[in-house]
């Protein structure tokens, strides 16, 4: 339970003003009163919308943050957040997909096992999210985990049980770089599939993946689609520039379509095992397929349109970070010897517009949070998947971290959650989030009364099909 004592909330009116660029929880009102007014009384928020949804309250609104945290008085910008509001006496799930906010009410699946409250973040820089002029220099993962500590400090006043972190992929990572930089915030963090790309210079583990995942029928057939697309290039690239030209598309980032179209077909076999199942490698055109069924299988897995500049623009911060903190994988590709025009084409600085600088890239960025997760973290849970590219390089577990835990899913991809994992580690992985969220004890006395094995954890809150909704939202492309 956090230090605000709930019977002082009830009899007390908090009162504060303090200048952007510090924690704040503004002039926060008794306990009792509506929620909406509570966060709205918050210095710097103001409401966009409130959507109706079944046994919550949901808010979208607009947080004032600093473009820098280090020079608050330097200028602000306004930053998405929404608000999924169960009750201020349950805990809080804190999450981002490390992208865009979805405006519409749902619930990650920590949240739904803790039934718990949920504030969700837009990443700086997506937009509407960015400052306006945009200095792209304030984008790296220290300044947005600086955004979603001064939220949670402007929060907590409102909501002062336990709150965990957590997020998928790009959000996974976003949750983890928070709790290495303000480790006291949460009472505990779950990170799905976050890749964890220590050293641009050394991918021999997605070399290794790529070699040994599924079985070798099913990777000589993607390797099969990605030669015969190449060798047709030249009708294939025409019939990308007849969609281009209906549909208004540009390939200034890539510089042409042919390069772009190189791109495409390069990602097919990691966008395959990212978000297909290993059943579908049959589906897959084999020897001697016809045009039409190569380009509409690479559409379908790699998802053509996103290559040209209307695809890419709106992922520019992503990019961004992955040229100057995050890195980025690649893959050998031997069996394309002799096909390939363009090298480097898959670079992420060839997806970020010319105008925006980019740093030198910061090689110590990314080994910093992995020796941090490895030899000080605590109370945190990786779930990864097994067929899921992203994992080859994983976060580890050292022996000098609590209560931290890596697990993996079976047979998952990209999509791997706690309720794939086995039946033991998915029952450990509940009890986790329900001791972290501190409601481990609800969910014992729920068992008892209804005569069921309390060794067993399971969700607190039941399954509802229109808010528990993937914890990893399909992105187009390379991106996690």
């Amino acid at each position: 339970m956090r230090a605000v004592l709930r019977w002082v909330l009830a009899l007390t009116v908090l009162i504060g003003t303090v200048a952007v660029g510090t924690a704040s929880g503004g002039a926060a009102t008794a306990a009792e009163a509506d929620i909406e007014d509570r966060l709205l009384a918050i210095d710097g928020m103001e409401l966009v919308a409130e959507k109706p949804v079944d046994g919550y309250r949901f808010f979208v609104l607009s947080y004032e943050q600093p473009v820098d945290h280090r020079r608050p008085w330097r200028g602000t910008f306004e930053q998405r957040v929404s608000v999924l509001h169960k009750s201020d006496d349950r805990p809080t799930v804190f999450y981002t997909s490390g992208y865009g906010l979805n405006t519409n009410p749902a619930r990650s699946e920590p949240t739904r096992i803790a039934d718990a409250n949920q504030v969700s973040m837009e990443y700086r820089f997506f937009t509407p999210s960015r400052p306006e002029p945009a200095d792209w220099s304030k984008l790296d993962i220290w300044q947005a985990a600086s955004d979603q500590h001064r939220l949670f400090t402007a929060l907590r006043g409102i909501y002062d049980r336990n709150w965990l972190a957590t997020g998928g992929s790009k959000g996974g990572m976003t949750a983890t770089y928070y709790r290495r930089f303000y480790p006291h915030d949460m009472d505990g963090t779950v990170a799905y599939v976050a890749p964890n790309n220590t050293d641009i210079r050394d991918d021999r583990a997605y070399d290794r993946f790529f070699a040994t995942v599924s079985t070798e029928a099913c990777r000589t057939r993607l390797e099969g689609v990605q030669r015969q697309a190449l060798q047709r290039r030249g009708e294939l690239v025409d019939r990308y520039e007849r969609l281009a030209r209906a549909e208004g598309y540009t390939f200034d980032l890539y510089g042409s379509a042919d390069r772009a179209f190189e791109v495409a077909v390069l990602d097919v076999a990691w966008a395959f095992f990212q978000y297909q199942d290993e059943a579908a490698c049959d589906q897959a055109p084999g020897p001697g397929a016809s045009a039409d069924e190569l380009y509409a299988y690479l559409d379908r897995i790699s998802g053509l349109a996103f290559y040209t500049d209307q695809g890419i623009s709106g992922y520019t911060p992503y990019y961004y970070q992955a040229a100057t903190e995050l890195g980025f994988p690649s893959v050998a590709t031997p069996h394309l010897r002799g096909l390939l025009r363009h090298p480097g084409v898959q670079h992420p600085r060839h997806a970020v517009p010319d105008e925006i600088d980019l740093p030198r890239f910061d090689r110590h960025a990314m080994r910093d949070i992995d020796r941090w997760v490895r030899t000080r973290s605590s109370e945190m849970l990786f779930v990864n998947g097994e067929n899921d590219p992203w994992g080859a390089e994983p976060f580890r577990v050292g022996r000098h971290t609590r209560d931290t835990h890596v697990l993996v899913a079976p047979g998952a991809n990209h999509g791997a959650n706690i309720a794939q994992l086995t039946p033991n580690e998915r029952a450990d992985a509940t009890a986790a989030v329900l001791r972290w969220a501190g409601v481990a004890g609800e969910r014992a006395a729920t068992a008892r009364a209804a005569g069921a094995d309390t060794a067993l954890p399971g969700a607190l809150a039941p399954y509802d099909a229109a808010l528990d909704q993937p914890m990893v939202t399909r992105t187009p492309g390379l991106l996690p």
